[in-house]
Protein backbone atom coordinates (compact mmCIF):
# COMPACT_ATOMS: atom_id res chain seq x y z
CA UNK A 1 0.00 0.00 0.00
CA UNK A 2 1.01 3.63 -0.85
CA UNK A 3 -0.08 6.63 0.45
CA UNK A 4 -2.61 7.31 -2.15
CA UNK A 5 -2.67 4.14 -3.95
CA UNK A 6 -2.47 0.57 -3.94
CA UNK A 7 -0.44 -1.69 -5.78
CA UNK A 8 -1.56 -5.54 -6.97
CA UNK A 9 0.98 -7.76 -8.58
CA UNK A 10 -0.64 -9.72 -10.93
CA UNK A 11 2.31 -11.09 -12.10
CA UNK A 12 6.25 -10.63 -10.20
CA UNK A 13 8.89 -8.83 -12.32
CA UNK A 14 12.05 -11.73 -12.34
CA UNK A 15 15.56 -10.14 -12.27
CA UNK A 16 15.71 -10.01 -16.25
CA UNK A 17 11.80 -9.72 -17.18
CA UNK A 18 9.14 -6.85 -16.21
CA UNK A 19 5.82 -8.85 -14.48
CA UNK A 20 2.30 -7.07 -14.60
CA UNK A 21 0.76 -4.30 -11.73
CA UNK A 22 -2.18 -2.64 -11.07
CA UNK A 23 -2.54 0.07 -9.34
CA UNK A 24 -5.96 0.92 -7.39
CA UNK A 25 -6.30 4.86 -6.89
CA UNK A 26 -7.79 5.49 -3.69
CA UNK A 27 -9.28 9.10 -2.66
CA UNK A 28 -6.10 9.66 0.21
CA UNK A 29 -4.08 12.00 -0.36
CA UNK A 30 -0.38 13.07 1.22
CA UNK A 31 1.50 16.18 1.98
CA UNK A 32 5.31 17.36 2.99
CA UNK A 33 6.49 13.08 3.02
CA UNK A 34 3.83 12.68 5.75
CA UNK A 35 1.91 9.49 4.43
CA UNK A 36 -1.71 9.00 4.90
CA UNK A 37 -3.54 11.83 6.20
CA UNK A 38 -6.66 12.18 8.15
CA UNK A 39 -9.31 11.94 6.15
CA UNK A 40 -10.34 11.34 1.83
CA UNK A 41 -10.85 13.76 -0.72
CA UNK A 42 -14.14 12.44 -2.36
CA UNK A 43 -13.70 11.58 -6.72
CA UNK A 44 -9.86 12.01 -6.28
CA UNK A 45 -8.58 8.45 -6.74
CA UNK A 46 -10.69 8.28 -10.15
CA UNK A 47 -10.01 11.64 -11.07
CA UNK A 48 -5.55 10.87 -10.82
CA UNK A 49 -6.64 7.31 -13.06
CA UNK A 50 -8.51 8.78 -16.19
CA UNK A 51 -5.87 12.04 -16.14
CA UNK A 52 -2.57 9.96 -15.67
CA UNK A 53 -4.17 7.19 -18.16
CA UNK A 54 -5.22 10.39 -21.00
CA UNK A 55 -1.43 11.58 -20.48
CA UNK A 56 0.36 8.30 -20.93
CA UNK A 57 -1.75 7.60 -24.00
CA UNK A 58 -0.52 10.95 -25.29
CA UNK A 59 2.83 10.30 -24.52
CA UNK A 60 2.84 6.91 -26.36
CA UNK A 61 1.43 8.74 -29.39
CA UNK A 62 4.73 11.12 -29.35
CA UNK A 63 6.90 7.83 -29.09
CA UNK A 64 7.65 8.18 -25.27
CA UNK A 65 8.02 4.16 -24.05
CA UNK A 66 5.64 4.27 -21.02
CA UNK A 67 5.17 1.16 -18.86
CA UNK A 68 1.30 1.81 -18.98
CA UNK A 69 -1.20 -1.14 -20.37
CA UNK A 70 -4.30 0.30 -20.31
CA UNK A 71 -7.09 0.71 -17.86
CA UNK A 72 -9.35 -2.15 -15.93
CA UNK A 73 -13.36 -1.84 -16.48
CA UNK A 74 -15.71 -2.86 -13.99
CA UNK A 75 -15.54 -6.59 -16.29
CA UNK A 76 -12.11 -6.84 -15.41
CA UNK A 77 -11.13 -5.82 -19.19
CA UNK A 78 -8.16 -3.91 -19.92
CA UNK A 79 -9.09 -1.28 -22.40
CA UNK A 80 -8.01 2.06 -23.85
CA UNK A 81 -9.25 6.06 -22.38
CA UNK A 82 -11.83 5.80 -25.18
CA UNK A 83 -12.93 2.42 -24.90
CA UNK A 84 -14.19 2.87 -21.44
CA UNK A 85 -17.60 3.70 -20.28
CA UNK A 86 -17.22 5.22 -17.07
CA UNK A 87 -14.59 6.44 -14.53
CA UNK A 88 -12.35 3.81 -12.84
CA UNK A 89 -9.62 3.93 -10.35
CA UNK A 90 -7.42 1.09 -11.52
CA UNK A 91 -4.64 1.17 -14.27
CA UNK A 92 -2.52 -1.71 -15.61
CA UNK A 93 0.84 -1.21 -16.45
CA UNK A 94 4.14 -2.93 -16.82
CA UNK A 95 6.34 -3.87 -13.43
CA UNK A 96 9.69 -3.49 -12.90
CA UNK A 97 11.81 -4.29 -9.95
CA UNK A 98 11.89 -1.92 -6.96
CA UNK A 99 15.55 -2.04 -4.92
CA UNK A 100 15.72 0.05 -2.36
CA UNK A 101 19.20 1.52 -0.81
CA UNK A 102 20.11 0.48 2.57
CA UNK A 103 20.03 3.21 5.04
CA UNK A 104 23.20 3.10 7.94
CA UNK A 105 24.47 5.60 10.47
CA UNK A 106 27.39 7.18 9.42
CA UNK A 107 29.12 9.46 12.36
CA UNK A 108 26.03 10.67 13.81
CA UNK A 109 24.04 11.04 10.27
CA UNK A 110 21.49 8.56 8.40
CA UNK A 111 23.28 7.82 4.60
CA UNK A 112 22.01 5.54 2.02
CA UNK A 113 23.96 2.91 0.24
CA UNK A 114 23.37 2.69 -3.43
CA UNK A 115 26.23 0.83 -4.84
CA UNK A 116 24.16 -1.94 -6.05
CA UNK A 117 22.75 0.36 -8.84
CA UNK A 118 25.15 -0.41 -11.46
CA UNK A 119 25.42 0.55 -15.10
CA UNK A 120 24.90 -3.25 -15.50
CA UNK A 121 21.57 -3.47 -13.62
CA UNK A 122 18.34 -3.81 -15.83
CA UNK A 123 14.72 -3.88 -15.24
CA UNK A 124 14.46 -1.84 -12.14
CA UNK A 125 13.20 1.70 -10.98
CA UNK A 126 15.71 4.41 -11.13
CA UNK A 127 15.18 5.89 -7.81
CA UNK A 128 15.04 9.23 -8.50
CA UNK A 129 12.46 11.90 -9.14
CA UNK A 130 13.29 13.92 -12.56
CA UNK A 131 11.86 17.29 -11.91
CA UNK A 132 11.28 19.72 -14.80
CA UNK A 133 10.39 23.68 -13.81
CA UNK A 134 8.83 25.72 -16.20
CA UNK A 135 7.97 28.89 -13.86
CA UNK A 136 8.40 29.66 -10.54
CA UNK A 137 4.62 29.52 -8.66
CA UNK A 138 4.67 30.66 -4.84
CA UNK A 139 5.32 27.91 -2.73
CA UNK A 140 8.08 26.33 -5.34
CA UNK A 141 11.15 24.79 -3.19
CA UNK A 142 13.48 27.28 -5.19
CA UNK A 143 12.50 29.95 -2.98
CA UNK A 144 13.79 28.39 0.24
CA UNK A 145 16.88 26.61 -1.08
CA UNK A 146 18.19 29.41 -2.34
CA UNK A 147 17.55 31.04 0.65
CA UNK A 148 19.30 28.21 2.92
CA UNK A 149 21.94 28.25 0.50
CA UNK A 150 21.51 24.64 -0.68
CA UNK A 151 21.09 25.81 -4.44
CA UNK A 152 22.64 28.57 -6.22
CA UNK A 153 21.31 30.76 -9.25
CA UNK A 154 24.32 29.47 -11.01
CA UNK A 155 23.27 25.98 -10.98
CA UNK A 156 19.75 26.99 -11.45
CA UNK A 157 21.16 29.13 -15.09
CA UNK A 158 19.56 32.44 -13.47
CA UNK A 159 21.33 35.66 -13.78
CA UNK A 160 19.03 36.90 -10.76
CA UNK A 161 16.74 36.26 -7.91
CA UNK A 162 13.67 34.95 -9.24
CA UNK A 163 10.11 36.57 -7.82
CA UNK A 164 7.31 34.09 -6.77
CA UNK A 165 5.29 34.38 -10.13
CA UNK A 166 8.24 34.26 -12.59
CA UNK A 167 7.98 32.35 -15.88
CA UNK A 168 11.42 30.99 -16.80
CA UNK A 169 13.15 31.49 -20.10
CA UNK A 170 14.42 28.15 -20.42
CA UNK A 171 12.59 25.05 -17.93
CA UNK A 172 15.43 24.01 -14.93
CA UNK A 173 16.00 20.42 -14.96
CA UNK A 174 15.92 19.42 -11.06
CA UNK A 175 16.42 15.63 -9.81
CA UNK A 176 16.13 14.80 -6.19
CA UNK A 177 15.88 11.16 -4.33
CA UNK A 178 12.70 8.82 -4.48
CA UNK A 179 13.46 5.77 -1.96
CA UNK A 180 14.64 7.54 0.46
CA UNK A 181 12.42 8.69 3.95
CA UNK A 182 12.50 12.47 2.52
CA UNK A 183 13.18 13.50 -0.63
CA UNK A 184 16.30 14.90 -0.84
CA UNK A 185 17.11 17.32 -3.92
CA UNK A 186 20.55 16.41 -5.52
CA UNK A 187 23.28 17.71 -8.31
CA UNK A 188 22.76 15.62 -11.70
CA UNK A 189 26.56 14.40 -11.19
CA UNK A 190 25.24 12.92 -7.17
CA UNK A 191 22.23 11.45 -9.73
CA UNK A 192 24.22 9.87 -12.06
CA UNK A 193 26.53 8.29 -9.32
CA UNK A 194 23.73 6.75 -7.34
CA UNK A 195 21.05 5.63 -9.74
CA UNK A 196 24.11 3.95 -12.30
CA UNK A 197 23.55 6.03 -15.05
CA UNK A 198 25.99 6.45 -17.43
CA UNK A 199 26.60 10.03 -19.16
CA UNK A 200 24.72 9.02 -22.31
CA UNK A 201 21.95 7.64 -19.72
CA UNK A 202 22.05 10.92 -17.90
CA UNK A 203 21.33 12.87 -21.37
CA UNK A 204 19.10 10.75 -22.47
CA UNK A 205 16.78 11.27 -18.75
CA UNK A 206 16.86 14.97 -19.42
CA UNK A 207 16.33 14.08 -23.33
CA UNK A 208 13.11 12.54 -22.16
CA UNK A 209 12.05 15.04 -19.38
CA UNK A 210 11.99 17.77 -22.01
CA UNK A 211 9.41 15.99 -24.07
CA UNK A 212 6.87 14.73 -21.63
CA UNK A 213 7.17 18.13 -20.14
CA UNK A 214 5.61 19.20 -23.81
CA UNK A 215 2.95 16.95 -24.39
CA UNK A 216 1.49 17.46 -20.52
CA UNK A 217 1.98 21.55 -20.97
CA UNK A 218 0.23 21.12 -24.46
CA UNK A 219 -2.77 19.14 -22.31
CA UNK A 220 -2.89 21.44 -19.50
CA UNK A 221 -3.12 24.61 -22.44
CA UNK A 222 -6.30 22.80 -23.63
CA UNK A 223 -7.61 23.30 -20.20
CA UNK A 224 -6.04 27.07 -19.82
CA UNK A 225 -3.71 25.62 -17.59
CA UNK A 226 -0.35 27.14 -17.27
CA UNK A 227 2.19 23.77 -16.17
CA UNK A 228 4.41 25.37 -14.06
CA UNK A 229 6.40 22.20 -12.40
CA UNK A 230 6.19 18.63 -12.13
CA UNK A 231 7.87 15.49 -11.93
CA UNK A 232 8.34 12.24 -13.88
CA UNK A 233 9.69 8.64 -12.55
CA UNK A 234 11.80 6.90 -14.96
CA UNK A 235 12.67 2.79 -14.71
CA UNK A 236 14.74 0.76 -17.03
CA UNK A 237 13.34 -2.33 -18.81
CA UNK A 238 14.43 -5.51 -19.58
CA UNK A 239 16.89 -4.28 -22.28
CA UNK A 240 17.49 -1.20 -20.30
CA UNK A 241 15.52 1.33 -22.24
CA UNK A 242 14.27 4.01 -20.63
CA UNK A 243 10.21 4.36 -19.97
CA UNK A 244 8.11 6.96 -18.04
CA UNK A 245 6.77 4.80 -14.78
CA UNK A 246 4.31 5.80 -12.07
CA UNK A 247 2.02 8.42 -13.27
CA UNK A 248 2.17 11.08 -14.84
CA UNK A 249 0.34 14.81 -16.04
CA UNK A 250 -1.53 14.67 -12.64
CA UNK A 251 -2.93 17.55 -10.21
CA UNK A 252 -0.78 15.63 -7.97
CA UNK A 253 2.65 15.48 -9.98
CA UNK A 254 2.06 18.79 -11.82
CA UNK A 255 1.85 22.62 -9.92
CA UNK A 256 -0.65 23.82 -12.53
CA UNK A 257 -2.11 27.11 -11.91
CA UNK A 258 -4.84 29.25 -13.35
CA UNK A 259 -4.73 32.53 -14.04
CA UNK A 260 -1.97 32.50 -10.80
CA UNK A 261 -4.29 30.60 -8.88
CA UNK A 262 -2.90 27.07 -7.97
CA UNK A 263 -4.84 24.03 -9.12
CA UNK A 264 -3.09 21.03 -7.55
CA UNK A 265 -2.05 19.28 -4.20
CA UNK A 266 -0.61 22.60 -3.90
CA UNK A 267 -4.28 23.70 -2.72
CA UNK A 268 -4.07 21.65 0.52
CA UNK A 269 -0.08 22.20 1.30
CA UNK A 270 -1.03 26.00 1.58
CA UNK A 271 -3.73 25.24 4.18
CA UNK A 272 -1.69 23.17 6.21
CA UNK A 273 1.56 25.16 5.82
CA UNK A 274 -0.43 28.03 8.32
CA UNK A 275 -1.28 24.70 10.53
CA UNK A 276 1.38 24.47 13.93
CA UNK A 277 1.73 20.71 12.51
CA UNK A 278 3.81 21.92 9.47
CA UNK A 279 5.98 23.48 11.85
CA UNK A 280 6.35 20.13 13.87
CA UNK A 281 7.02 18.21 10.85
CA UNK A 282 9.69 20.74 9.63
CA UNK A 283 11.60 20.87 13.01
CA UNK A 284 11.21 16.88 13.17
CA UNK A 285 12.74 16.70 9.49
CA UNK A 286 15.52 18.47 10.82
CA UNK A 287 16.51 16.54 14.29
CA UNK A 288 16.44 13.42 12.46
CA UNK A 289 18.72 14.80 9.66
CA UNK A 290 21.06 15.96 12.64
CA UNK A 291 20.84 12.82 14.85
CA UNK A 292 20.46 10.54 12.19
CA UNK A 293 16.91 9.25 12.71
CA UNK A 294 15.43 7.31 10.29
CA UNK A 295 11.61 7.70 10.85
CA UNK A 296 11.65 11.08 11.62
CA UNK A 297 7.58 11.08 11.48
CA UNK A 298 8.07 9.28 15.03
CA UNK A 299 9.70 12.25 16.64
CA UNK A 300 7.74 14.75 15.28
CA UNK A 301 5.07 16.27 18.05
CA UNK A 302 1.82 16.60 16.86
CA UNK A 303 -0.30 15.04 14.40
CA UNK A 304 -1.76 16.51 11.12
CA UNK A 305 -5.20 18.36 11.64
CA UNK A 306 -8.39 17.37 8.78
CA UNK A 307 -9.08 19.54 6.28
CA UNK A 308 -11.54 22.50 6.55
CA UNK A 309 -14.81 20.26 4.99
CA UNK A 310 -15.77 23.27 2.49
CA UNK A 311 -11.84 23.34 1.43
CA UNK A 312 -11.84 19.52 1.24
CA UNK A 313 -15.36 19.77 -1.24
CA UNK A 314 -13.39 22.33 -3.43
CA UNK A 315 -10.90 20.32 -3.85
CA UNK A 316 -12.32 17.30 -4.53
CA UNK A 317 -14.47 18.93 -7.33
CA UNK A 318 -11.14 20.73 -8.59
CA UNK A 319 -9.89 16.87 -9.16
CA UNK A 320 -12.82 15.59 -10.95
CA UNK A 321 -13.63 19.12 -12.92
CA UNK A 322 -9.47 19.17 -13.79
CA UNK A 323 -10.33 15.61 -15.05
CA UNK A 324 -13.07 16.43 -17.26
CA UNK A 325 -11.47 19.72 -18.66
CA UNK A 326 -7.30 18.43 -19.40
CA UNK A 327 -9.13 14.70 -20.97
CA UNK A 328 -11.82 16.66 -22.79
CA UNK A 329 -14.07 13.95 -21.70
CA UNK A 330 -17.03 14.82 -19.18
CA UNK A 331 -15.95 11.91 -17.02
CA UNK A 332 -17.68 13.33 -13.40
CA UNK A 333 -20.59 14.72 -12.83
CA UNK A 334 -19.46 17.97 -11.26
CA UNK A 335 -19.61 21.62 -11.58
CA UNK A 336 -17.77 23.19 -14.71
CA UNK A 337 -13.96 23.94 -14.15
CA UNK A 338 -14.14 27.91 -14.08
CA UNK A 339 -17.20 27.79 -11.56
CA UNK A 340 -15.12 24.97 -9.31
CA UNK A 341 -12.44 27.88 -9.75
CA UNK A 342 -14.14 30.59 -8.70
CA UNK A 343 -15.52 29.00 -5.65
CA UNK A 344 -12.31 28.65 -4.48
CA UNK A 345 -11.32 32.00 -5.22
CA UNK A 346 -14.14 33.02 -3.23
CA UNK A 347 -12.67 30.51 -0.19
CA UNK A 348 -9.44 32.17 -0.52
CA UNK A 349 -9.66 35.65 -0.45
Amino acid sequence: MGSVKDLEIVKKPTENAMGVGRFHFSDRYSVFDWGEMPDNIDGKGAALCMMGAYCFERLEEKGIKTHYRGLVSTDDKVVAFDELKQPTSIMEFNLVNVYKPKAYKENGKLVYDYSFFTTALRNYLIPLEIIYRNGLPEGSSIFKRLEQGTITLQELGLDHNPKPGEKLAKPIFDVSTKLEESDRYLTWKEAKRIAGLTDGKVAAVREVLLRANNVISEIAAVAQLENEDGKIELAFDSERKLMIVDIVGTLDECRFTYKGLHVSKEVARQFYRKTEWYSDVENAKKTAEKQGIKDWKRICKSQPPRLDPQLRMIISEMYMAAANELTRHRLFDVSRFVEVIKKYRGYVS
